[in-house]
């Protein structure tokens, strides 16, 4: 690590991402196929999934050349926490079979606006769960009828070209302010390091995934530490999509360079249950793709969020606000 980079900064400078979804998309090839079959049964009103098998998966161990696959469904737009469903773990193979029926409780006419999003996964005990491919069907052109519709087929996994569900769709927008606060030190004119103050004040119009329930919360690191210590959240906020915070995180050790080289990184979640929904999130900072000389995926702020930076870094010891509008993220690696 360069002598450059920060005492607090130490940790890392790295410019590999994760997915905010439920894992990690792309660290493995597509390849390999699923074979299922979809039905609704009216007796029930239910769609019913049945997921047959899988064969020439992606092998997640490489040098065992085995994985230990299962199945997600998703029926879209709807991509909350309440509306998957998954089968069992498969353990230690490339061709799973499962012969498990995926059920929902539906008005048929629902199906009409609404895709089946299918996706195979490799399960990982330690680590964030790998993506090996998907299918998705579009229901609202599906010819129920069809006895063939209603039969076994195989179907090539793809490749996840985008993520699914909020991408172009308004995820809300926060209300914070920022300051620099420099610190001067003994015998010298010039502050050698200061504080950056973090002032979470609310969001507005954050995305129901849930129909009207909602317990959100924001995350906060500053990068390129992505170390326990860098990490701060709010309280959680329940029962509202304009949930207020007025919170305050304060970060030290900044010298007037780094404010170069850093960037803030605050994350909107809906807590339910044990997990946690992406809803949206910001990028404060320069926004130049490289930090510390390494060239970064995370230094990607918009416009909006390097004027604001700007703002703050032009004006020190004057707290300078703004409304952004969160946006889809590819969140940093977390170290330990």
């Amino acid at each position: 690590m360069s002598k450059s980079v920060p005492a607090f900064l130490q940790d890392e400078v790295s410019g590999s991402v994760m997915s905010v979804y439920s894992g990690d998309f792309g660290n493995l090839e597509v390849k390999g196929s699923v074979q299922f079959a979809v039905d609704y049964v009216e007796s029930l009103k239910e769609l019913h999934v049945f997921v047959a098998q899988c064969k020439d998966l992606a092998a997640a161990d490489v040098k065992k050349q085995r994985s230990d696959p299962y199945v997600k469904t998703y029926l879209l737009p709807d991509k909350g926490k309440v509306g998957k469903k998954k089968t069992l773990v498969a353990k230690k193979t490339l061709n799973p079979v499962y012969n498990e029926i995926l059920r929902y409780k539906t008005e048929k006419e629902n199906l009409k606006t609404q895709k089946l999003n299918l996706s195979v996964w490799h399960r990982d005990t330690f680590k964030r769960n790998s993506f090996l491919g998907e299918v998705e069907l579009d229901l609202g052109t599906w010819d129920w009828d069809n006895k063939h519709n209603k039969q076994l087929k195989w179907y090539p996994l793809k490749r996840k070209t985008a993520p699914i569900a909020l991408e172009a769709e308004n995820r809300g927008e926060m209300k914070l302010a920022l300051q620099y606060v420099p610190e001067p030190s003994a015998g010298k004119k010039l502050p050698t390091t200061g504080e950056v103050h973090i002032w979470v004040k609310e969001c507005l119009d954050l995305p129901l995934l849930r129909g009207s329930h909602l317990n959100s919360f924001v995350k906060c690191i500053i990068l390129p530490d992505t170390s326990r210590k860098s990490r701060q959240k709010t309280r959680a906020v329940g029962k509202t999509n304009n949930p207020v915070f007025n919170h305050t995180m304060v970060y030290d050790g900044f010298r007037p360079e780094d404010l170069k080289e850093a960037c803030v990184e605050l994350t909107v979640w809906d807590h339910y249950k044990l997990t946690n929904q992406f809803l949206g999130g910001l990028r404060i900072g320069f926004g130049t793709g490289k930090s510390y000389g390494t060239e970064v995926d995370w230094m990607d702020s918009t416009s909006e969020e390097v004027a604001l930076w700007e703002k703050m870094v032009n004006s020190p010891n004057t707290w300078v606000e703004a409304v952004l509008p969160l946006r889809m993220l590819l969140i940093a690696k977390i170290s330990k």
